[in-house]
């Protein structure tokens, strides 16, 4: 799959409270095309990426102790430029009743762990399509 925008021009940044799972998540981007990739072990220090650099696609888990991948969610859709930016959550969380809340949140995709790599890519590259298209 050839994807429609550059990846290595995509900002991306993943949040997991697991560094094992933020390693598995980061070399998989790696090797579909992102080269700038940030990651941060829970929501406080997502914000603050968030805040410093140009981010352009937030994977997140939901379960982290403390703020969830829900708060970080709303609190990115609650400023001015995060309302758009695309978020993907990725979780075990698999209840018709959370699925929805997230899309009350206004998440992007909603990506049920375990996947396989190849649905991972094919639901990052529909979020880049989406949010981005050709013009990015």
């Amino acid at each position: 799959m050839v994807p429609v925008v550059p990846y290595e021009s995509i900002a991306v940044l993943v949040v997991d409270d697991s560094m094992v799972m933020r390693r598995i998540i980061i070399k998989h981007l790696h090797k579909i095309g992102f080269s700038e990739v940030y990651e941060a072990p829970g929501v406080k220090p997502a914000l603050k990426i968030i805040k410093d650099k140009t981010i352009k696609l937030v994977l997140s888990d939901w379960s982290m102790p403390g703020l969830t991948g829900m708060d970080l969610l709303k609190m990115v859709r609650s400023n001015k430029e995060g309302a758009i930016l695309p978020f993907v959550l990725l979780t075990a969380e698999a209840q018709l009743f959370t699925i929805l809340m997230a899309y009350r949140e206004r998440v992007s995709q909603y990506v049920t762990k375990p996947f396989t790599k190849e649905y991972f890519s094919y639901i990052i590259d529909k979020v880049i399509r989406e949010n981005y298209g050709s013009g990015f």
